[in-house]
């Protein structure tokens, strides 16, 4: 009986545990945390921090094929196919990801080109890091937040062009594409995603699973590498950093639903 009390208070614990900022939270881990991950792993509850670190994208968090499609092209680490030689020509930026040998000139410029996708842009800065090229750090070029909720994961992605995508818990997708009346709200999540970059450092390991039942997610697609803190929803969305992000976040999809509803 003690047993299951002391395991339901770590589950309280666990629910309102400190968001997890890789890079910035493991030089402020205090001993209290340190400590409970030990209890949670004595009663089998295990770590706070979520998610395989062996698994590795794509992921299925959907139930139809094309939506976990399009959810893995949101973080830019799956290959983007040439077309082949019988559909139409591959578009410029197609060739320089592809080029082989590296086209370096080329991604550089791609990569530096503010007037392109910023999608675009961080593959290019990705082919660069991984041919050991050195590029500018803390350049931020999307922003992904990731709900799970009782139906599914609602996913919403904004970037520096102003695209947004947004795959409901339902597997439906909307695509937004230049248009102006989103525009302010993207800029809007970047000013506040902006000071997470600058005190937070990129992910060395595989992109986690989508993320478990009562947390957030947020990732950012920077010059550098892939962000991302993830935590609690509550303790997230009370968190100096992530919590300006959430609202943010959820401004633009208010604005992106009420767009698409008319359509």
């Amino acid at each position: 009986m003690k047993v299951l009390r002391l395991r339901r208070k770590c589950e309280d614990i666990v629910k309102s545990a400190p968001p997890i900022w890789p890079r910035w939270a493991a030089a402020h881990l205090d001993d209290r945390r340190l400590m409970l991950r030990k209890l949670l792993a004595v009663i089998g509850l295990g770590a706070i921090s979520a998610g395989n670190t062996r698994a590795a994208p794509p992921y299925e968090p959907y139930s139809e094929s094309s939506a976990n499609a399009i959810y893995n092209l949101l973080f830019c680490d799956t290959p983007s196919p040439v077309p082949p030689s019988a559909a139409p020509p591959p578009a410029p930026w197609q060739l320089v990801l592809s080029s082989n040998p590296p086209d370096v000139r080329g991604l550089v410029a791609l990569a530096d080109d503010s007037t392109q996708e910023g999608r675009i842009r961080y593959r290019a800065y990705t082919r660069l890091r991984a041919i050991g090229e050195k590029v500018p750090a803390k350049r931020l070029l999307g922003v992904i937040a990731e709900m799970p909720t009782p139906g599914g994961l609602d996913t919403l992605a904004a970037y520096s062009d102003g695209g947004v995508r947004y795959i409901n818990h339902t597997s439906k997708l909307a695509v937004f594409e230049g248009v102006p009346t989103l525009r302010p709200y993207v800029e809007n999540l970047f000013a506040v995603a902006e000071p997470v970059v600058s005190r937070t450092g990129p992910w060395q390991e595989p992109r986690r699973p989508p993320p478990k039942a009562g947390w957030v997610r947020l990732t950012f697609l920077v010059s550098d590498g892939l962000y991302f803190g993830e935590g609690p929803v509550r303790a997230m969305e009370r968190d100096a950093m992530a919590g300006p992000v959430i609202q943010k976040a959820g401004a633009l999809l208010q604005a992106a639903v009420a767009i698409a509803v008319k359509k």
